[in-house]
């Protein structure tokens, strides 16, 4: 089961079926877009395997250059998409699907092997291959949704330290 209020964080155990529902997602972006993108990323904690996560499918979208995306910010909108321009990161283009009681997948439009498309793909890669730092990264969201309930804003800023260094043992672990 995905879907989330917006705005709420409630956390929910690692499910088996996230996995599935991006591959269904992926599937209709493909089909809507695919002659746009460079590759298309299951991405977040949805996607790192024991992770609890808010149960919300992030999926990172790669194109040459956000210049060029037009096209697929029209065809995501008329196709149900909401369009959130950055939402404040720069870099990116922000859809959500679902509606405001009921969000239940984020699209991040990046360009391909740009900053945060590497961050998406490092953080994902380095937890699924770090399970120590999986479980010290629950205890870290378990706290975070404690105090930061009903403020989603906060609750991401709070975590970002701990991302930015995974991200760092990432890119130190690809260098040696």
């Amino acid at each position: 089961m995905i879907g989330l209020q917006s705005g709420i964080v409630k956390l929910v155990d690692y499910q088996d079926d996230w996995s599935c529902e991006y591959q269904k997602e992926k599937k209709i972006l493909a089909n809507l877009v695919g002659k746009y993108v460079l590759d298309i990323q299951h991405v977040g904690s949805t996607s790192i395997v024991n992770c609890i996560a808010k149960p919300i499918i992030d999926i990172a979208i790669a194109i040459e250059s956000l210049t060029k995306a037009d096209e697929i910010i029209d065809i995501l909108k008329r196709s149900g998409y909401e369009y959130h321009g950055d939402a404040g990161i720069e870099g990116r283009h922000f859809f959500t699907k679902g509606t405001k009681e009921n969000r239940t997948h984020y699209i991040h439009v990046e360009e391909k092997d740009g900053k945060l498309w590497n961050n998406h793909t490092l953080f994902r890669n380095y937890l699924n291959n770090h399970k120590e730092n999986v479980i010290e990264y629950n205890e870290l969201k378990k706290k975070l949704a404690l105090k930061y309930s009903s403020d989603r804003e906060l609750y991401t800023q709070k975590k970002s330290n701990y991302i930015e260094n995974i991200i760092t043992k990432a890119i130190q672990e690809i260098k040696h």
